[in-house]
């Protein structure tokens, strides 16, 4: 049942933040200024050093139970390139596993502990191989390879087929990528560039806020009173 509830949660808050960084110190202060500029959902990409230590960090101020007395916020781990690593990230406290690519025993691991796992595809064959093994939610990665009408085109053979694309997501373009169909998108290097620019990781939550405003217009909500949680 959690694994159902996090997939809800995730397809509720809609963006994702992709965060890559120089240091664990690092990506936890982006990952705060993403959560208080509203986006709920964090993923840490194992290209930090000491990615673990940050997602375990992140789980003790932060979490996905409406019952928990902590700020909610979904914390889960990117650039997982293999099972023993998917293993890692879950037993470090991550909800979720991103990969850059479908890997079949990374999803199998995934499955086995009843976390969501969202593998990295770009074709049909590798859409329907991620359903067979029992994906929930597929990266659409790169995204910026793609037009937004290609969830449309994947979608006729595969319409029980969820996509969440990645990369080349921006605030424009974020409406776009709703209203062809995706339950999520996922946002990177857009989100930091700025704050990684100057070091003042405010320009995260005010990138964050702007993605949020954006997300809200594309599928016709308001911004939601303070203290709400999603999902």
């Amino acid at each position: 049942m959690n694994k159902i509830r996090l997939l809800q949660q995730i397809q509720a808050c809609g963006v994702v933040a992709v965060l890559r960084a120089d240091s664990a110190e690092q990506v936890v202060e982006m990952a705060e200024e993403a959560i208080a500029g509203g986006i709920k959902v964090i993923e840490i990409t194992l290209t930090v050093p000491r990615a673990l230590q940050a997602i375990e960090q992140l789980r003790t101020r932060y979490s996905s139970d409406p019952n928990s007395p902590l700020s909610f916020a979904i914390i889960g781990a990117g650039t997982v390139l293999d099972a023993s690593t998917a293993r890692a990230s879950i037993l470090a406290g991550a909800e979720f596993v991103v990969g850059p690519s479908l890997q079949a025993e990374t999803v199998k691991i995934c499955n086995l502990y009843r976390v969501p796992v969202l593998p990295g595809v770009m074709t049909i064959a590798d859409v329907q191989q991620a359903l067979e093994l029992g994906v929930d939610i597929v990266k659409l990665f790169p995204g910026n390879l793609y037009d937004p009408s290609i969830i449309k085109t994947m979608k006729g053979p595969l319409p029980q087929a969820n996509f969440m694309p990645t990369g080349g997501v921006n605030v424009q373009n974020l409406a776009d990528w709703i209203r062809a169909g995706a339950v999520a998108v996922g946002i990177g290097s857009d989100l930091t560039k700025d704050a990684v620019a100057t070091g003042d990781m405010s320009h995260v939550r005010r990138q964050a806020e702007r993605y949020m405003d954006a997300y809200r217009q594309a599928i016709g909500v308001e911004a939601p009173l303070a203290g709400t949680i999603p999902g």
